[in-house]
């Protein structure tokens, strides 16, 4: 029986990944696809984002949650059962995408693949990394080696990367192929500045390919056949021999609302809450005083992106929810009671 091919979509908070998904399913082509989201927070944004794209042929059961915790620290009790649900159906999917945190270490997925009893059934087509070009640029994740060991002997302290950067370059480091996503957002010599700070965390013969609001064709995303299950040994991690790795750097808490009365108004108050504080993500659904579809709310850095996508369903509460992720020590007791106050 042929295993089932694998995507792994990985990338930092904010870089896409949900949406280069749903580009995925609107353009399957008839082909089968089912979905796992692993969120960090309490409620599943991602996942209802996604089931929100009304996606022909796709079904709600063609995408599953994982809201325990990072998919990297909870492989045997979360992700093998998932994965054994999908691939044990009566008809399962041709193609599976896991869309893991923003947080997650993606080598520990994919070492998973090894386990016996997932071996004979499914193999990683290929891992994928998001990067945000516009982040990138500007300096948020900037690896200039001499500047960081002249701080280093400046400063005993800084005797490791922050967690941010670890995860970049882990993230980067497991690639088989990364998308410089939101390329239209900086100019031709800035772009080729951020592809040659990527590439010295790149393996060898990973391809850099630019993209607008994650939309590529899945043919370029698909069908990579690299089996990275067996080629572990070069991806090299900062976490070599451990099986997980520590979350506590970061906090998030979700807040909850009503109805909201003016969309430019609620835009124009998030965008101050994201100066005033050190906001890495803010995601969410928000209900529209007399508008029958759901809003979806995106932020990263100080950029806020909203859209609506499906109506709010028969029976279904039109409710307002925003997951707020940040570094740990996040005034969540400042910033919680300022967005609740947007969304009462």
């Amino acid at each position: 029986m042929a295993r089932i091919p694998t995507t792994v979509v990985t990338g930092f908070l904010g870089a896409g990944k949900t949406t280069l998904i749903r580009h995925l399913l609107e353009n399957a082509g008839g082909r089968r696809l089912a979905v796992v989201v692993n969120e960090f927070g309490d409620v599943g944004i991602d996942g209802e984002i996604l089931r929100g794209c009304g996606v022909e042929g796709c079904a709600d059961d063609d995408i599953l949650e994982l809201a325990n915790g990072c998919i990297c620290c909870t492989v045997a009790d979360d992700f093998l059962p998932t994965l054994r649900k999908l691939i044990d159906r009566p008809n399962p999917p041709e193609h599976i995408l896991i869309e893991t945190s923003g947080l997650a270490l993606p080598k520990p997925l994919v070492k998973a693949f090894t386990w016996p009893e997932v071996r004979t059934r499914a193999t990683v087509d290929g891992v994928i990394a998001m990067i945000d070009a516009d982040a990138v640029a500007a300096g948020r994740f900037a690896h200039d080696e001499a500047a960081l060991a002249k701080a280093r002997e400046a400063d005993p302290t800084l005797d490791h990367d922050t967690p941010l950067e670890e995860l970049f370059e882990e993230q980067l480091g497991c690639a088989d192929l990364v998308i410089l996503n939101k390329t239209d957002l900086i100019d031709a010599q800035t772009l080729a500045r951020v592809e040659a700070s990527l590439a010295e965390h790149l393996r060898p013969g990973v391809k850099v390919v630019h993209a607008r609001q994650g939309a590529l064709d899945p043919a370029v995303l698909l069908g990579l056949g690299v089996a990275a299950e067996d080629d572990l040994d070069s991806r090299k991690s900062h976490h070599e021999g451990e099986d997980d790795h520590d979350h506590d750097d970061f906090d998030s808490f979700v807040v909850r609302g009503g109805v909201v009365g003016d969309v430019d108004v609620l835009t124009a108050r998030l965008k101050g809450a994201l100066e005033a504080h050190d906001i890495l993500r803010l995601k969410g659904v928000v209900a529209v005083q007399g508008k029958p579809a759901r809003l979806i709310v995106q932020a990263v850095g100080p950029r806020i992106q909203t859209y609506f996508d499906r109506p709010w369903r028969e029976g279904e509460a039109r409710a307002s929810s925003l997951v707020v992720i940040g570094e740990k020590g996040l005034n969540a007791e400042a910033i919680a009671p300022l967005i609740a106050a947007m969304i009462a």
